[in-house]
């Protein structure tokens, strides 16, 4: 559980990058051993997030809100942890939507804090994103990670940071073995609005 807190989003530049493969390398490994059946481009997910948030889904509030209420009524099994850190920096949480249907958290704090979480996002231009990712691709090479499909999943990637474009969905295999159904906020929101109520 994440118990430490920031004071805001940072964005690192590759210099910054380069300085932290001991964290890099780290969540590498924690991702890994979460998600054995993940391919690259849910590795990418993990760390775009971290820097990224949840802003591509919140363009429409009021649709957000519809999708959530229909994913609540249409999961029968939500697994996975409470809360997780993304990336290497723990920007931001994955929060597990069964904090929702165990009733730990009122739907309206949940949504709100998910909402308020796009709220002073500075995220890297596409060069500082796209080298970042070349730092987080080094590490994944030093490490010795092979994941299935990867040159092709590797190629639809850098395609897509030509484009300076960066989101991507999970991979079919990680849909299909993995049933964590998450939002994502950032730390601050989690810590003082979601944490309090999972700590009483």
């Amino acid at each position: 559980m994440i118990v430490s807190v920031i004071s805001s989003v940072c964005v690192a530049n590759a210099e910054e990058v380069s300085g932290s493969t001991p964290g890099i390398r780290e969540a590498l490994k924690r991702h890994r051993e979460s998600y054995p059946t993940s391919h690259l481009r849910d590795v990418y997910k993990n760390f775009m997030q971290d820097y990224f948030g949840p802003g591509h889904l919140l363009a429409d509030t009021a649709a957000a809100g519809r999708y959530l209420l229909r994913e609540l009524a249409e999961t029968a099994l939500m697994e996975g942890p409470d809360s997780e850190p993304t990336g290497f920096e723990g920007n931001f949480v994955r929060v597990n939507l069964r904090l929702i249907a165990e009733g730990r958290v009122p739907y309206d704090t949940f949504f709100s804090s998910f909402v308020r979480s796009v709220q002073g996002i500075a995220p890297p231009s596409a060069a500082e994103w796209t080298a970042i990712w070349s730092r987080i691709e080094s590490e994944i090479e030093a490490l010795g990670y092979h994941y299935d499909d990867e040159q092709a999943d590797r190629a639809y990637i850098n395609d897509l940071l030509k484009e300076e474009k960066y989101v991507v969905h999970h991979s079919d295999a990680y849909n299909e073995t993995v049933n964590f159904h998450y939002r994502i906020m950032s730390r601050k929101e989690f810590e003082e609005n979601i944490l309090p109520l999972l700590t009483k």
